[in-house]
């Protein structure tokens, strides 16, 4: 396996979501066992390149707002920190292009990098094309969660999804959850499947003495939208205003949820910092500065922030979320609190008439967190170890590294 060639596939700006973060760090790992790598993305044209970016020499991209493909790259979520189309609204000419555009580039990579092994992210558009495209070579695909959703939410692309990522040799599953909703709603034998889970970087996310604490420092870092709980907390927050405490925003969106957040932000006044899209090693210094960490989401896959912020020495306070129960239920309540969700409206909205409790529950949470980080700035909690151990980015490559050999196998 050591001159193993790997090409990887996103559709999505691999630097800015948690998605493009899982690629470039699997291609990372891929590298230290002196793997050969190669990737193909889609990005908005005339984007700058990060001197950094793997992509830069090892990659290439299919341009959006460009001549061939006139419109924003489709998010994986219907709203990305940065300008984006959505997924249900490419139909017709542009979705035509789409493919098109895809193909072209795939085929291209294909003859010159001539891989041994294809990693397709998301169960969706992308791995459902690369797998018609190149029906004699061992796929791989990643599911993380929002391409559950935009299944459900796309009836006029499911039929090919369905049909091409069904032929997938094997998929990654971030749950046991997860794995059980992908063999229902695709009709994928569950030994196909998986259960890896995301990881973090152990070289930039560690612990440090928290400072004691005065003033609690609490973290949000995520997309600024209502799915990912962020109104949720602002108006949890404004309940308990006159307590000690300092919010951090880490994170941008867009539209007009993107705009209330920011409202609300304002009506907090200095209670918070909004540092907006911050780089990961910005991250890593808020993180090591942070008491509590907060993630209130009403749908998720597996939060690669969570793992940065645990092995950070942040309390997390998220909520009770498929898949998370298994894996962060063994922790001490008063290091990761799971709050429990009523029954939904939509797959990532509740009911209006359960916004009131939800907000009690959430601000009950932040002020036993608060509490707790007062008490004991630093918290000793076996499991927590444990649990970060499991998902450094080294270990979770292990197991891929294992399903990639299963794939080849059994081509």
């Amino acid at each position: 396996m050591a001159h193993l060639k790997i090409l990887h596939v996103i559709g999505q700006r691999p630097e800015m979501t948690g998605s493009g973060i899982y690629l470039e760090s699997i291609i990372k790992e891929s590298e230290k066992h002196g793997l050969s790598t190669y990737s193909v993305a889609g990005v908005p044209a005339g984007r700058n390149i990060p001197s950094n970016d793997i992509h830069q020499t090892k990659g290439s991209y299919v341009y959006f707002n460009s001549d061939r493909l006139d419109f924003s790259v489709p998010g994986m979520s219907d709203v990305m920190p940065y300008k984006s189309s959505l997924f249900k609204e490419l139909k017709g000419n542009r979705l035509t292009a789409y493919k098109a555009a895809f193909t072209h580039e795939l085929q291209k990579v294909f003859t010159r990098f001539s891989p041994d092994i294809i990693h397709t992210n998301h169960l969706f558009l992308l791995s459902a094309l690369v797998r018609k495209l190149f029906p004699k070579i061992p796929v791989v695909a990643t599911c993380h969660g929002t391409d559950l959703r935009q299944f459900n939410n796309c009836p006029h692309i499911r039929r090919f999804v369905k049909r091409y990522c069904k032929k997938l040799d094997k998929i990654i599953a971030l749950t046991t959850d997860q794995k059980k909703d992908i063999s229902l709603l695709y009709g994928i034998p569950p030994n196909k499947i998986a259960v890896i889970g995301g990881g973090y970087d152990e070289t930039m996310f560690t612990r440090v003495p928290k400072s004691p604490v005065g003033t609690v420092q609490i973290l949000y870092a995520g997309k600024y939208n209502r799915s990912k709980g962020v109104i949720w907390l602002l108006k949890s927050l404004m309940k308990i205003n006159h307590h000690d405490w300092h919010l951090h925003m880490a994170g941008s969106g867009s539209g007009p949820e993107y705009n209330h957040c920011i409202k609300l932000i304002r009506k907090l006044g200095p209670k918070v910092t909004n540092h907006g899209y911050v780089s990961h090693h910005m991250l890593a210094e808020l993180m090591q500065k942070a008491h509590v960490q907060v993630l209130p989401s009403f749908f998720e896959g597996l939060p690669l922030v969570l793992f940065e912020g645990l092995a950070s020495g942040c309390r997390i306070i998220t909520t009770r979320l498929s898949g998370f129960g298994e894996i962060f239920g063994q922790a001490k309540k008063e290091t990761i609190d799971l709050i429990p969700l009523p029954k939904l409206e939509t797959i990532d909205k509740p009911y209006q008439k359960d916004e009131t409790h939800l907000e009690d529950l959430l601000t009950k949470s932040i002020l036993n967190m608060i509490a707790a980080a007062k008490s004991n700035p630093d918290f000793d909690d076996p499991e927590a170890e444990k649990l970060t151990f499991h998902y450094t980015w080294a270990r979770v490559f292990e197991r891929t590294l294992s399903l990639y050999k299963d794939a080849i196998h059994l081509s």
